[in-house]
């Protein structure tokens, strides 16, 4: 009887639940790993981009400031430009 019910269902899938632990294992390791790198990685970074804005001449935000001006100057300019030539046609 046993051996039909075992026909009936087809072949059987055994797994090895040592080297799946191990597999588990290993990939957990592998990701915290992974994750302490990143860590390094990024901190080594984040030290350098700050060593390397100590240095500039113009700090970050006045740079971005003063080509915001510039930004906001040029639509300006291209606006009056625009009205002035359109005042023409």
């Amino acid at each position: 009887m046993a051996n039909e019910q075992n026909a009936n269902r087809g072949p059987s899938f055994d797994v090895d639940r040592r080297l799946l632990a191990a597999g588990a294992v290993l990939t957990g390791t592998g990701a915290l790993l992974a994750l302490v790198g990143t860590v390094i990685a990024g901190t080594a970074l984040a030290t350098a981009g700050r060593g390397w804005v100590r240095q500039l001449e113009v700090p970050p935000t006045e740079l971005a400031n003063r080509t915001l001006r510039q930004a906001k100057h040029a639509s300006r300019a291209g606006v009056e430009a625009w009205r002035a030539q359109a005042q023409h046609n």
